[in-house]
């Protein structure tokens, strides 16, 4: 009798233990231990805390460099390590995508689709069929500025002056180049000052430059003080030229610097281009899309760096204006919250 007593006990113990250890992983893990996205599409905290993503922005004078600023911040707040270079921007920052010296940069779509399709600036050169993008930015405006003691009042008039046309091969200078073509005009009508913009403004206070060419969002802030210090005159962009232009790019669109941007008392009518953020292409898709996820969820970082970030950065407005392919985990977090290219 004590045997089968002692034996009924024994079953109970590996009952209840059998119990106590039962297959429900969710009360197993300890406080603390890394739970995944809440998409599950993402990276853990700890896979997260190893990657350093370096964000390529600007020069330190330009836009570029805050709103890349608060990129860098804004995944930082979501876990990873983080850096923002400023750099010469758009040109720069396309070849150190290439080079995997950074894993996500700012620049203008019409320089990264002729790197893409080794056109107009990269003519002659490989295909960059390495780039693809993360998301739409902000629209920047290509501005022509000059001070009215010139007499440049239309884009013809810039024939036989000197003009500053941006930093060699820079986005500036690529769309500097392009519009002046559009309406008829080549480097050997005009003498090209290369120089970023911030610097050529400064020869054109000092009579050393008559015009130019400034692409950013709106307002830039060396074009204001260039307004508050002197008469200053935004040149429209206007008429065939613009017509041939927006025509023959499908990545440049009609638009108007509102009145009292700057000194402007009216609307002055120009173009814009898109900026967008390129991804490294080696990028796993769950880093991708997981640092997608961080971005917006610190999208208010985002928008408080500029006024051109807070008025166009959004998940709202999509991907459809991207012509560059979309990285895979760019896609995939797009196509999860409902836009597809």
């Amino acid at each position: 009798m004590k045997k089968l007593i002692a034996l009924l006990m024994v079953i109970v113990m590996v009952i209840g233990l059998t119990a106590c250890g039962g297959s429900d992983t969710k009360s197993s893990a300890a406080p603390g231990a890394s739970t995944e996205a809440s998409s599950g599409k993402g990276l853990t905290k700890e896979q997260r805390a190893k990657e350093l993503i370096t964000v390529g922005t600007g020069p330190t004078s330009g836009i570029y460099f805050p709103i890349g600023g608060a990129f860098a911040t804004a995944l930082q707040n979501y876990g990873y390590k983080t850096s923002a270079e400023a750099t010469n921007a758009t040109g720069t920052n396309i070849q150190n995508i290439l080079k995997k010296d950074c894993e996500i940069a700012i620049a203008m779509q019409d320089a990264v689709m002729q790197a893409y399709t080794a056109t107009g600036a990269y003519e002659g050169k490989e295909p960059a069929k390495d780039l693809v993008a993360l998301m739409r930015l902000w629209p920047n405006y290509v501005q022509l500025v000059t001070t009215e003691s010139t007499g440049i009042k239309s884009v013809e008039d810039l024939r036989g002056k000197r003009v500053g046309v941006g930093a060699a091969n820079s986005g500036v200078e690529i769309n500097a180049r392009m519009i002046l073509a559009a309406y008829g005009i080549t480097y050997n009508d005009i003498t090209p000052d290369y120089l970023a913009y911030g610097e050529a403004i400064d020869n054109m206070k000092n009579g050393q430059c008559d015009a130019v060419f400034v692409t950013s969002g709106l307002p830039n802030a060396t074009v204001m003080e260039l307004g508050t210090q002197y008469n200053m005159v935004v040149v429209p962009i206007d008429g065939a030229g613009r017509d041939k232009l927006v025509s023959e790019y499908p990545y440049y669109a009609k638009s108007v610097i509102p009145a009292n941007t700057y000194n402007n008392k009216a609307d002055v009518e120009g173009v814009f281009v898109y900026n967008i953020m390129l991804v490294r292409k080696d990028l796993s898709n769950a880093m991708v899309y997981d640092m997608l996820e961080g971005i917006f969820e610190n999208i208010s970082t985002i928008k408080a760096s500029h006024n051109a970030a807070d008025k166009n950065i959004d998940m709202s407005f999509g991907i459809s204006d991207i012509q560059l392919p979309l990285h895979p985990g760019a896609e995939e977090f797009w196509k999860d919250h409902g836009f597809s290219k």
